[in-house]
Protein backbone atom coordinates (compact mmCIF):
# COMPACT_ATOMS: atom_id res chain seq x y z
CA UNK A 1 0.00 0.00 0.00
CA UNK A 2 1.28 3.47 -0.89
CA UNK A 3 2.26 5.52 2.20
CA UNK A 4 0.14 8.34 2.85
CA UNK A 5 0.87 11.73 1.59
CA UNK A 6 1.68 14.18 3.87
CA UNK A 7 1.87 18.07 4.34
CA UNK A 8 3.85 20.32 6.93
CA UNK A 9 -0.11 21.81 8.05
CA UNK A 10 0.17 23.57 10.90
CA UNK A 11 -2.95 25.09 12.60
CA UNK A 12 -1.06 27.56 15.00
CA UNK A 13 -2.49 27.32 18.49
CA UNK A 14 -3.12 30.21 21.02
CA UNK A 15 -2.13 31.09 24.73
CA UNK A 16 -5.05 32.70 26.28
CA UNK A 17 -2.07 35.01 27.97
CA UNK A 18 -0.83 36.35 25.30
CA UNK A 19 -4.23 38.53 24.75
CA UNK A 20 -2.72 41.17 26.03
CA UNK A 21 -3.75 45.24 26.26
CA UNK A 22 -1.32 45.88 23.77
CA UNK A 23 -2.45 42.36 21.61
CA UNK A 24 -6.21 43.59 21.76
CA UNK A 25 -4.97 47.34 20.90
CA UNK A 26 -3.43 45.89 17.37
CA UNK A 27 -5.92 43.27 16.94
CA UNK A 28 -8.99 46.27 16.68
CA UNK A 29 -6.61 48.32 14.62
CA UNK A 30 -6.63 45.91 12.37
CA UNK A 31 -10.57 45.78 11.95
CA UNK A 32 -12.05 48.14 8.86
CA UNK A 33 -14.47 49.41 10.99
CA UNK A 34 -12.07 50.81 13.56
CA UNK A 35 -9.16 51.96 11.01
CA UNK A 36 -10.03 55.07 11.15
CA UNK A 37 -10.09 55.91 14.39
CA UNK A 38 -7.25 57.83 16.73
CA UNK A 39 -4.89 55.68 18.59
CA UNK A 40 -6.86 57.62 21.74
CA UNK A 41 -10.14 56.94 20.29
CA UNK A 42 -9.49 53.16 19.74
CA UNK A 43 -7.89 52.64 23.64
CA UNK A 44 -11.69 54.33 24.11
CA UNK A 45 -12.91 51.48 22.15
CA UNK A 46 -10.71 48.77 23.49
CA UNK A 47 -11.97 49.24 27.13
CA UNK A 48 -15.77 48.51 25.79
CA UNK A 49 -15.26 44.81 24.84
CA UNK A 50 -14.42 42.35 27.24
CA UNK A 51 -12.33 38.92 26.97
CA UNK A 52 -13.93 35.47 26.44
CA UNK A 53 -11.98 32.74 26.29
CA UNK A 54 -12.83 29.12 24.29
CA UNK A 55 -11.41 25.77 24.05
CA UNK A 56 -11.47 23.62 20.57
CA UNK A 57 -14.78 22.91 19.17
CA UNK A 58 -16.33 25.06 21.95
CA UNK A 59 -19.58 26.60 20.55
CA UNK A 60 -19.36 30.19 20.61
CA UNK A 61 -23.01 31.27 19.36
CA UNK A 62 -25.74 29.24 17.48
CA UNK A 63 -27.60 29.91 14.26
CA UNK A 64 -31.30 31.29 15.27
CA UNK A 65 -30.17 32.44 18.68
CA UNK A 66 -31.00 36.46 19.33
CA UNK A 67 -27.51 38.14 17.54
CA UNK A 68 -26.99 40.55 20.41
CA UNK A 69 -24.15 40.53 20.14
CA UNK A 70 -19.98 41.64 18.19
CA UNK A 71 -17.40 39.01 18.16
CA UNK A 72 -13.72 40.17 17.05
CA UNK A 73 -10.97 37.19 17.02
CA UNK A 74 -8.03 38.30 19.26
CA UNK A 75 -6.24 34.70 18.94
CA UNK A 76 -7.38 31.36 17.66
CA UNK A 77 -9.88 30.28 14.31
CA UNK A 78 -13.12 30.13 14.38
CA UNK A 79 -15.55 27.90 12.24
CA UNK A 80 -18.58 29.62 10.46
CA UNK A 81 -21.25 26.84 9.74
CA UNK A 82 -24.96 26.81 8.27
CA UNK A 83 -26.94 23.42 9.25
CA UNK A 84 -28.41 21.71 6.29
CA UNK A 85 -31.66 19.72 5.93
CA UNK A 86 -29.51 16.42 6.14
CA UNK A 87 -28.65 17.34 9.42
CA UNK A 88 -24.60 17.98 7.85
CA UNK A 89 -22.54 21.17 9.14
CA UNK A 90 -21.93 22.86 5.68
CA UNK A 91 -18.68 25.28 6.51
CA UNK A 92 -18.69 28.44 5.55
CA UNK A 93 -15.62 30.78 6.39
CA UNK A 94 -13.33 30.55 8.61
CA UNK A 95 -12.58 33.78 10.32
CA UNK A 96 -8.42 34.27 12.08
CA UNK A 97 -7.08 36.99 13.75
CA UNK A 98 -8.64 40.59 13.06
CA UNK A 99 -11.86 39.21 11.68
CA UNK A 100 -15.09 39.47 13.31
CA UNK A 101 -19.00 38.25 13.41
CA UNK A 102 -22.40 38.63 14.93
CA UNK A 103 -24.43 41.57 14.87
CA UNK A 104 -24.81 44.18 12.05
CA UNK A 105 -28.14 45.40 12.82
CA UNK A 106 -29.44 48.36 14.51
CA UNK A 107 -32.73 47.08 15.26
CA UNK A 108 -32.10 44.49 17.45
CA UNK A 109 -34.62 41.62 15.97
CA UNK A 110 -32.18 39.65 13.92
CA UNK A 111 -30.58 36.64 14.74
CA UNK A 112 -27.15 34.71 14.04
CA UNK A 113 -28.01 33.07 10.46
CA UNK A 114 -25.30 30.65 11.24
CA UNK A 115 -23.04 28.63 14.33
CA UNK A 116 -19.75 30.06 15.42
CA UNK A 117 -17.17 27.28 16.57
CA UNK A 118 -13.81 27.66 17.77
CA UNK A 119 -11.35 25.37 15.64
CA UNK A 120 -8.87 26.19 18.09
CA UNK A 121 -8.55 27.82 21.38
CA UNK A 122 -9.19 31.25 20.91
CA UNK A 123 -9.14 34.03 22.59
CA UNK A 124 -12.10 36.46 21.61
CA UNK A 125 -13.15 40.44 22.04
CA UNK A 126 -16.89 40.76 22.92
CA UNK A 127 -19.01 43.60 22.91
CA UNK A 128 -23.34 43.66 23.46
CA UNK A 129 -25.64 45.09 20.28
CA UNK A 130 -26.61 48.00 22.76
CA UNK A 131 -22.79 49.34 23.62
CA UNK A 132 -21.82 48.86 19.95
CA UNK A 133 -24.49 51.29 18.66
CA UNK A 134 -23.09 53.77 21.25
CA UNK A 135 -20.06 53.32 19.36
CA UNK A 136 -21.59 53.79 15.96
CA UNK A 137 -23.37 56.81 17.15
CA UNK A 138 -20.75 58.16 19.01
CA UNK A 139 -17.62 57.84 15.37
CA UNK A 140 -19.73 58.58 12.59
CA UNK A 141 -16.35 56.89 10.59
CA UNK A 142 -17.18 53.59 12.25
CA UNK A 143 -20.75 54.09 10.77
CA UNK A 144 -19.90 54.81 7.23
CA UNK A 145 -17.43 51.85 7.31
CA UNK A 146 -20.37 50.22 8.28
CA UNK A 147 -22.23 50.63 5.69
CA UNK A 148 -19.16 50.35 3.55
CA UNK A 149 -18.23 46.91 4.13
CA UNK A 150 -22.12 45.87 4.18
CA UNK A 151 -22.30 46.89 0.74
CA UNK A 152 -18.89 44.90 -0.54
CA UNK A 153 -20.74 41.95 1.45
CA UNK A 154 -23.25 42.19 -0.76
CA UNK A 155 -21.42 42.41 -3.73
CA UNK A 156 -19.86 38.75 -2.73
CA UNK A 157 -23.08 37.44 -2.54
CA UNK A 158 -24.55 38.54 -5.68
CA UNK A 159 -21.32 37.20 -7.04
CA UNK A 160 -21.79 33.97 -5.03
CA UNK A 161 -25.43 33.12 -6.11
CA UNK A 162 -23.51 33.53 -9.69
CA UNK A 163 -21.49 30.76 -9.28
CA UNK A 164 -23.72 28.51 -8.16
CA UNK A 165 -26.09 29.32 -10.51
CA UNK A 166 -24.35 29.90 -13.41
CA UNK A 167 -21.01 28.33 -13.49
CA UNK A 168 -19.66 24.82 -13.60
CA UNK A 169 -18.50 22.92 -10.62
CA UNK A 170 -15.05 22.90 -12.16
CA UNK A 171 -14.59 26.66 -12.00
CA UNK A 172 -16.78 26.70 -8.68
CA UNK A 173 -14.49 24.28 -6.97
CA UNK A 174 -11.28 26.09 -8.60
CA UNK A 175 -12.73 29.68 -7.16
CA UNK A 176 -12.89 28.30 -3.63
CA UNK A 177 -9.14 26.84 -3.77
CA UNK A 178 -8.31 30.96 -5.13
CA UNK A 179 -9.74 32.28 -2.74
CA UNK A 180 -8.57 30.29 0.71
CA UNK A 181 -5.16 30.24 -1.07
CA UNK A 182 -5.43 34.29 -0.84
CA UNK A 183 -6.55 33.84 2.99
CA UNK A 184 -4.51 30.66 4.24
CA UNK A 185 -1.94 30.15 1.26
CA UNK A 186 1.75 29.61 2.02
CA UNK A 187 4.50 29.19 0.19
CA UNK A 188 6.37 26.01 0.48
CA UNK A 189 8.29 22.86 -0.61
CA UNK A 190 4.32 21.24 -1.99
CA UNK A 191 3.43 24.90 -3.65
CA UNK A 192 0.91 27.13 -2.19
CA UNK A 193 -0.27 24.94 1.18
CA UNK A 194 -3.71 25.98 2.97
CA UNK A 195 -2.86 26.23 6.16
CA UNK A 196 -6.29 25.42 7.31
CA UNK A 197 -7.69 21.28 7.75
CA UNK A 198 -10.10 21.05 4.45
CA UNK A 199 -11.93 17.64 4.14
CA UNK A 200 -14.28 17.22 0.91
CA UNK A 201 -16.88 17.67 3.04
CA UNK A 202 -15.78 20.90 3.67
CA UNK A 203 -15.26 21.72 0.39
CA UNK A 204 -18.52 20.52 -1.00
CA UNK A 205 -20.26 22.61 1.45
CA UNK A 206 -18.75 25.46 0.32
CA UNK A 207 -18.74 25.07 -3.42
CA UNK A 208 -22.71 23.74 -3.18
CA UNK A 209 -21.94 20.05 -4.01
CA UNK A 210 -21.84 16.98 -3.03
CA UNK A 211 -18.93 15.02 -1.45
CA UNK A 212 -18.65 13.11 -4.41
CA UNK A 213 -19.10 15.31 -7.00
CA UNK A 214 -16.00 17.14 -4.94
CA UNK A 215 -14.14 14.26 -4.64
CA UNK A 216 -13.71 13.64 -7.95
CA UNK A 217 -13.07 17.41 -9.30
CA UNK A 218 -10.14 17.17 -6.72
CA UNK A 219 -8.60 14.43 -7.77
CA UNK A 220 -8.84 15.54 -11.50
CA UNK A 221 -6.83 18.94 -10.64
CA UNK A 222 -4.82 16.64 -9.05
CA UNK A 223 -4.20 14.15 -12.43
CA UNK A 224 -4.04 17.98 -14.22
CA UNK A 225 -1.09 19.08 -11.77
CA UNK A 226 -3.09 22.15 -10.56
CA UNK A 227 -2.89 20.80 -7.20
CA UNK A 228 -1.68 17.89 -4.47
CA UNK A 229 -3.45 16.83 -1.67
CA UNK A 230 -3.82 14.53 1.23
CA UNK A 231 -5.60 14.17 4.45
CA UNK A 232 -7.18 17.35 5.24
CA UNK A 233 -4.36 19.31 3.48
CA UNK A 234 -4.48 21.09 -0.64
CA UNK A 235 -1.77 22.77 -1.84
CA UNK A 236 -2.00 24.72 -4.95
CA UNK A 237 0.46 24.18 -7.63
CA UNK A 238 -0.51 26.10 -10.44
CA UNK A 239 -2.37 29.03 -9.52
CA UNK A 240 -2.62 30.06 -13.51
CA UNK A 241 -4.35 26.95 -14.30
CA UNK A 242 -6.88 27.20 -11.57
CA UNK A 243 -7.61 30.85 -12.87
CA UNK A 244 -7.97 29.71 -16.58
CA UNK A 245 -10.52 27.20 -15.32
CA UNK A 246 -12.40 30.37 -13.67
CA UNK A 247 -11.76 32.39 -16.03
CA UNK A 248 -13.38 35.47 -17.31
CA UNK A 249 -15.58 35.34 -13.75
CA UNK A 250 -11.87 35.30 -11.49
CA UNK A 251 -11.02 38.24 -13.50
CA UNK A 252 -14.16 40.27 -13.46
CA UNK A 253 -14.82 39.81 -9.86
CA UNK A 254 -11.16 41.08 -8.83
CA UNK A 255 -12.01 44.05 -11.05
CA UNK A 256 -15.06 44.75 -9.68
CA UNK A 257 -14.10 44.74 -6.18
CA UNK A 258 -11.34 46.69 -6.75
CA UNK A 259 -13.18 49.07 -8.57
CA UNK A 260 -15.65 48.95 -5.63
CA UNK A 261 -12.99 49.97 -3.06
CA UNK A 262 -12.43 53.35 -5.35
CA UNK A 263 -16.38 53.96 -5.53
CA UNK A 264 -18.14 53.15 -2.31
CA UNK A 265 -21.11 54.83 -3.71
CA UNK A 266 -21.38 52.53 -6.38
CA UNK A 267 -21.77 49.68 -3.96
CA UNK A 268 -24.50 51.47 -1.65
CA UNK A 269 -26.66 51.17 -4.93
CA UNK A 270 -26.32 47.11 -4.96
CA UNK A 271 -29.77 45.51 -4.73
CA UNK A 272 -30.13 44.69 -0.62
CA UNK A 273 -29.96 40.36 -0.57
CA UNK A 274 -28.78 38.74 2.65
CA UNK A 275 -24.99 38.08 2.51
CA UNK A 276 -23.00 37.13 5.87
CA UNK A 277 -19.92 35.59 5.10
CA UNK A 278 -19.13 35.14 1.50
CA UNK A 279 -15.66 33.18 0.78
CA UNK A 280 -14.16 36.83 -0.21
CA UNK A 281 -10.52 36.96 1.13
CA UNK A 282 -11.02 39.52 3.84
CA UNK A 283 -7.97 41.68 2.62
CA UNK A 284 -11.00 42.60 -0.13
CA UNK A 285 -13.73 43.72 2.72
Amino acid sequence: MAARKRSSLEIKTTVVSQCTISKRLKILGKVPLFQDLSSIELEGVNSLFHEQDYKVDEVIYLSAEPADKFFVVAEGRVRLLRHSMTGRDILLDLLTSGEYSGTHSMQGKDVYPETAQAQTDCCILVISRGTFQQILKRFPSVSLKMIEIMARRLLSANERVHQLSAMPIEGRIASLLLMLGDKFGEQGEVGLLLQVPLSREDLAGMAGTTTETASRVMSQFQRDGLIKSGREWVAVTNLEGLKEIVGVNWNSLICLLRSADKNPHFLISMHLIDAHHGMIPSKWV
